[in-house]
């Protein structure tokens, strides 16, 4: 008897049957996505599903390319019929952290794009409330980097580190910038307002804080079943 995938596979494989052959796709990062792009690979090697990617990193755009799937930018495809990506942390309302894998600016320009947007997630990603077991990504500007960090520290609501490499040097998105990862001891009361006020700081460029941006939660199970969510 096969084992039974893991959650991350269950949710990826289950995201896949979501596709239709001509279908523009938004794809997103992360190890879950991974697992649902080997999926799609091999409906278009079984089924002849034709369909055309627009990926959110480098690491995505290469592992599209090592599968056989084909690839446009957004500036070719603007708009973009369905979007699969993972999250951090999703909440009952929809709203995601997300920023994990350093890919949320250009992850959350793909998704604003999509008509729908599919997020697969494994065990342990749905919370009461955002930022309770997931540090929150900002992704700032290199230029001033430190001065950025201590007005998002003045906010009094969290706590942001500097993302590092292993070297510990300070980790860089493939859009040149550098993230700060925020703490939360009690979660974020207000997602929305939060947003707003870190959008306002000189310097941040993007916020890790996906508010109506997720109309499908495709969640997989230990035992490799699916729960699938709709809003």
């Amino acid at each position: 008897m096969a084992d039974s995938p893991s959650p991350k596979q269950a949710a990826g494989i289950a995201a896949a049957k979501h596709v239709k052959t001509g279908t523009i796709l938004g794809l997103g990062t992360g190890s879950t996505v991974a697992f649902f792009l080997d999926a799609l690979a091999e409906r278009m090697k079984k089924e002849g599903l034709q369909v055309i990617g627009v990926p959110t990193s480098v690491e995505t755009a290469e592992k599209c390319k090592e599968l056989g799937i084909p690839l446009a930018t957004l500036e070719e495809q603007p708009v973009i019929d369905l979007v699969v990506d993972g999250a951090d942390e999703v909440d009952p309302e929809f709203r995601l952290i997300k920023g994990g894998g350093g890919a949320l600016l250009r992850e959350k320009i793909v998704a604003a794009a999509g008509t729908k947007v599919i997020i697969i997630i494994g065990g342990g990603k749905r919370v009461d409330r955002l930022g309770t077991t997931f540090l929150l990504p900002v992704e700032v500007l290199p230029f001033g980097y430190l001065s950025i960090r201590e007005r998002v520290a003045q906010l009094g609501e969290c706590k942001p580190y500097v993302r590092n490499t292993e070297a510990g040097e300070p980790f860089v998105t493939d859009n040149g910038n550098y993230i700060l990862d925020c703490r939360f001891e009690n979660g974020i009361a207000d997602p929305n307002q939060l947003h707003a006020t870190l959008s306002q700081i000189p310097g941040v460029i993007e916020v890790g804080l996906f508010l109506d941006l997720c109309h499908i939660v495709i969640e997989g199970g230990d035992d490799g079943t699916v729960v699938t969510l709709q809003r």
